[in-house]
């Protein structure tokens, strides 16, 4: 049986092994027979897994002492919509609170030079949303993704996505920020304690941050923004991507501006983000009262509309997302939404290892 010190050194490998090692996952392989496969497949893992293993207990060490949560991909606790990318992080190191992790969330983010407008349609946006019980997501880098955070966490809870480890915190300036963001959200990074941050660890941050989402909402792209980064990954990931419109004369939006060509919905306020979540995003209704409907006769009857995700799962069976695609017909994008949503109504429970189990009342 796996346990968290495999995982963890599982996440302490090269990081050019980590698409590879969140397919196999994914697959449903444990970490011992990832490692096996790693040393028969290349001529340097030995090295590289010998060297991850001696720092395993001194990263859960560190993580224990500063009070960091370390949650393993087949852990329960794991987030629903991460699990279900193609490369998910072998372990998530969270500090703050982790149950915000199993809420719907919206990421947004920007240009790191944001302009006045755009740093106040964030800062509302995120404020917005956040009061209606959305958690919102963004990566603590200067310009957009700060006013995003500060926004949210004045009216709810907001992730910041870090790439670096959670307790070095970058830029420098945001360490106050990243202590109210703890407060009542969640400072997250698949990267181990004590980590620097550097170059390559900002990309690969931004599939994270659109992993952890319904929603990228981009405010003030350019051209070569990193945002841009962020909406491929949501895009890979099935994830819905809008976008605020901006000023074309001064070139700042010019990025975002091409994601509405393409497609992406205009957003002017959260309900625009609201809406085009669908129900998906609602809080849960007590899982004890039925549905009801008035009868031809005037009486309450109760109803119960049929949902073919909640169908396809049996009590007591444990289900993986691609088994239910099968069962369903239905695609990922749209399945996840409805188990978060069945999650938070009690119907279904996570088992890990991204796979789901309907719990019913009645046995």
């Amino acid at each position: 049986m796996s346990t968290l010190p495999d995982f963890v050194t599982l996440s302490l490998l090269p990081l050019s092994w980590r698409r590879q090692i969140g397919e196999w996952l994914r697959a449903g392989r444990s970490p011992r027979s990832l490692i096996d496969d790693l040393v028969a497949r290349d001529p340097g893992a030995p090295r590289s897994i010998a060297t991850a293993s001696s720092r395993t207990a001194t990263v859960l060490g560190r993580a224990t002492d500063l009070g960091i949560a370390a949650i393993a991909w087949d852990d329960p606790a794991y987030p629903l919509m991460l699990a279900a990318i193609s490369d998910p992080p072998p372990v998530l190191w969270v500090r703050g609170n982790p149950g915000v992790l199993a809420r719907p969330a919206v990421a947004i983010v920007g240009s790191r030079a944001g302009s006045p407008y755009s740093l106040s349609v964030a800062e509302r946006l995120a404020a917005d949303l956040a009061g209606q019980g959305i958690v919102v997501v963004s990566g603590l880098a200067r310009g957009v993704d700060s006013a995003a955070h500060r926004g949210a966490a004045g009216t709810g809870a907001t992730v910041a996505v870090l790439g670096s480890g959670v307790d070095v915190v970058y830029p420098h300036e945001h360490a106050s920020l990243a202590e109210q963001i703890a407060g009542k959200g969640a400072v997250v990074s698949e990267l181990a304690p004590g980590t620097p941050p550097r170059k390559p660890f900002f990309p690969l941050r931004n599939r994270i941050i659109s992993g952890l989402s319904r929603a990228v909402v981009i405010v003030e792209a350019g051209e070569k923004s990193g945002s841009l980064i962020t909406a491929r990954a949501a895009l890979d990931q099935g994830r819905d991507v809008l976008a605020v419109p901006g000023n074309v004369l001064s070139g700042r939006n010019r990025g975002g501006h091409a994601l509405l060509r393409d497609g992406a919905r205009i957003v002017e306020t959260a309900e625009d983000v609201l809406e085009e979540l669908g129900g998906g995003w609602q809080g849960a209704r007590d899982p004890g009262r039925p549905l009801t409907t008035s009868n031809s006769s005037g009486l309450t009857a109760s109803a119960a509309p049929p949902d073919p995700v909640l169908d396809s799962l049996l009590p007591g069976e444990a289900c993986d997302l691609d088994v239910i695609a099968v069962r369903t017909g239905l695609p990922v994008a749209r399945i996840l939404p409805r188990l978060l949503t069945l999650e938070l109504e009690g119907r279904v429970v996570r088992a890990g290892g991204g796979r789901f189990v309907r719990f019913d009342r009645s046995c």
